[in-house]
């Protein structure tokens, strides 16, 4: 029984340790795609319905390798931005739900496209182990009881300041893991979230070119802050895009994008592993859909 007491919470700290990855490495689709998914005061920044959806996996199938699911709606009408932001991950183990509402506010600030935006989410976080998984009993008490914690509220604050060029943004998710302290001390819990970027028009027309260069710096619980840095060019108009980013974890992402009719996007990016991990796995694939019902 102490054998498999003690394999209980091992395979625990093991799916804990491994599903880090995810908060060094978020959803690239924050970045650009989906900057709702880091920040609440893009909820509705636009007028009209936004539908996204993103799947992330390591590109070799590693067994417990971690995974991740997300979903967001948003709707923007007059001043007002609503959104529903729901992610699911997997690592090892360990699976963790999270379902939160938002409301944002978007205040004018001229007639030449500045605006000041705040947003706030509120909604719950749900974690467990996979009694399906484990190896041994799983009605072993020490997995019980980390199945026994409660389901608790959660949320984020954001604002950002955006004109027709430039994005000046501050964020800080995962409000309840932030300001409380947990009985399961984590180490992987993002902190706070700055970004700043500048949109140059290189040509205009049907075959416009735009390149914004973007500069982020994070904080993820337990680890050194991080710094990232890149840019994404967008040619035929906004239609295409083209993404580089690196990060100081010693790694970087790339992608490659279309947003037919600035309608319907599709768009695929790759990370590659941090440096400490480089040796064992290679790097994540993250596919991302949105579907622009404002059109």
């Amino acid at each position: 029984m102490k054998t498999i007491y003690k394999t209980a919470l091992l395979l625990a700290f093991v799916a804990m340790a491994t599903s880090v990855k995810a908060q060094l490495n978020p959803l690239s689709a924050q970045y650009f795609t989906n900057q709702y998914l880091i920040n609440p005061a893009f909820a509705g920044a636009g007028q009209g319905l936004k539908l996204n959806g993103a799947y992330r996996k390591l590109w070799s199938n590693v067994p417990g390798s971690p995974l991740t699911q997300n979903l967001t709606a948003d709707y923007g009408f007059n001043k007002v931005g609503l959104g529903l932001a729901v992610n699911n991950e997997s690592a090892g183990l360990q699976r963790e739900t999270r379902v939160v509402g938002s409301y944002a506010y978007h205040l004018p600030l001229n007639d030449n496209g500045q605006q000041l935006h705040f947003g706030v989410s509120l909604g719950f976080m749900s974690q467990r182990l996979e009694n399906a998984d484990i190896y041994g009993n799983p009605a072993d008490p020490g997995v019980a009881q980390y199945n026994d914690r409660k389901t608790y509220l959660d949320g984020d604050f954001g604002v950002a300041y955006t004109s027709n060029k430039l994005n000046v943004q501050a964020a800080i998710p995962n409000l309840k893991r932030v300001l409380k302290k947990d009985d399961i001390e984590t180490a992987d819990v993002a902190t706070f979230y700055t970004a700043a970027s500048y949109q140059f028009n290189l040509s205009t027309g049907a075959e416009g070119v735009d390149l914004e260069p973007k500069v982020a710096y994070r904080g993820v619980k337990g680890f050194d802050n991080i710094f990232d840095a890149g840019a994404q060019l967008s040619i035929a108009n906004k239609q295409v895009m083209l993404l580089g980013m690196y990060h100081s974890t010693k790694n970087a992402t790339f992608g490659l994008g279309m947003d037919y009719k600035k309608r319907y996007l599709v768009s695929g990016t790759y990370t590659t592993q941090t440096s400490a991990l480089s040796s064992y796995t290679n790097g994540s694939f993250e596919l991302n859909l949105r579907v622009n019902l404002s059109k």
